[in-house]
């Protein structure tokens, strides 16, 4: 055996066990240990608060929601049952930050928790942006945002002005660009662009543009202006008092607030929307040297053409002297024509008079032949009774004896008694 074989060991405070300790305990079924923990969770977290945003929420067919709460170190599952859910006023949205009421249990079945959902309740930013979508919706009620109601920017200002703090970088960087691209007139109205005095200042400068006295020159168009920040800081630019006095604008107005992804409800009163205010003052004018150019173009453009628009007018009046001589031969022409036509018309005129003449005279002939009176005057008597209207008598049946009769010759009438009458056939 060699040394590294040797060890040493001190065995002076070893206990030995000589038997085997009996050890008491519970056994729990899994059903029984998930029923358990159920209730102490049921019975600990009941009635809780949690504030976390919306993820992965999911409407079931059943009406039930179903979603997940976070924060930015956990995550914890949610279900709102149908009834419920029908009562909420809330828009389910992905990140809208929200403070559930409601009882912590578990899904024995999979040993997961969640959160049964009682009552729910936006807050925060989600709370601010609820408000903000209500009074936009009322204010599109009202016909604030139509398109119809958009006025033109004018293309090119004489007299800009702009609405925003004097101080900063954005009023800079505004005037910068205008006097860069081309220089007009600007007036400011120095204003607050967060707080609780803002909104006043906001309002009472847009309409005070409105209303500037004779001296003052009236701005073409207006610009509302200021830089990036929260919601909350932006909050002067959702007031409704500001939304009206940009709706209510006589002079067209430009709004610049913010970044490009910051939107507030000037924006949808505006008649032009600037994603930024740098952006603003460049829709606001042109590019003076772009002008100039475009100017010129048109300028060379019309010295070039117009040789060959005095010419094409030159053609165009020829063509009209030339038709205005063809017309007098039309119309001399014409003349003739309708000359020949009427005297055709009248030799037809009395054509038809006279055929219609003769006719009319035989038609006439005929019906004299016809008339009682001319038998009359050939010797031939009219036998009728004295009654008004009475008809002739033509037997000897209508007659009795005693019977008075109007005897009508062609040269008088006569009232006569008959004193007897004898049938042909008894004569």
């Amino acid at each position: 055996m060699t040394n590294n074989q040797l060890h040493s060991y001190d065995v002076s405070n070893v206990s030995v066990c000589t038997k085997r300790e009996e050890i008491s305990r519970t056994e729990y079924t899994v059903s029984q240990i998930s029923n358990v923990i159920k209730g102490t969770l049921e019975q600990k977290l009941y009635n809780v608060y949690v504030k976390g945003e919306i993820s992965d929420y999911k409407i079931a067919q059943s009406g039930h929601v179903y979603f997940s709460l976070k924060d930015s170190n956990a995550i914890l599952k949610g279900a709102c049952w149908r009834q419920v859910a029908a009562q909420l006023d809330i828009s389910w949205k992905q990140g809208l930050e929200v403070v559930c009421y409601g009882n912590i249990s578990t899904y024995t079945e999979y040993s997961s928790y969640q959160l049964i959902v009682k009552h729910i309740e936006v807050s925060g930013v989600g709370a601010l942006l609820l408000m903000l979508e209500k009074l936009r919706k009322a204010l599109a009620a009202e016909g604030l945002f139509d398109e119809k109601r958009k006025k033109r920017i004018p293309g090119l200002p004489i007299v800009i002005g702009i609405v925003t703090s004097p101080t900063g970088a954005v009023i800079r960087d505004m005037l910068h660009r205008i006097t860069e691209r081309c220089p007009v007139h600007v007036i400011v109205w120095e204003v607050l662009v967060q707080g609780k005095e803002a909104p006043g200042e906001i309002e009472k400068a847009i309409r005070g543009f409105n209303t500037l006295p004779d001296n003052i020159p009236r701005p073409d168009v207006l610009i509302v202006a200021r830089g990036g920040g929260s919601i909350e800081d932006l909050g002067a630019f959702n007031e409704e008092r500001v939304v009206r006095a940009v709706a209510d604008s006589t002079i067209p107005i430009i709004s610049g607030i913010g970044h490009e992804t910051d939107t507030t409800l000037i924006d949808h009163a505006a008649d032009v929307r600037a994603p930024t205010p740098t952006a603003a003052a460049e829709i606001a004018v042109p590019v003076l040297h772009e002008l100039r150019r475009r100017i010129e173009e048109l300028y060379e453009r019309l010295r070039l053409s117009l040789p060959n628009t005095i010419s094409a007018i030159e053609l165009r009046l020829e063509k009209a002297s030339s038709a205005l001589l063809n017309v007098e031969v039309v119309f001399r022409t014409a003349t003739n024509k309708l000359a020949e036509l009427s005297l055709k018309n009248r030799m037809i005129t009395e054509q038809y008079l006279r055929l219609h003449e003769t006719k009319l005279s035989n038609y006439y002939r005929l019906l004299n032949s016809a008339d009682y009176r001319t038998v009359l005057s050939r010797g031939f008597a009219l036998l009728k009774g004295t009654e008004p209207y009475a008809k002739p008598i033509r037997s000897i049946q209508q007659l009795g004896v005693g019977q008075s009769l109007v005897i009508e010759l062609a040269d008088g009438i006569s009232v006569v008694t008959v004193i007897s009458s004898v049938p042909k056939d008894k004569r």
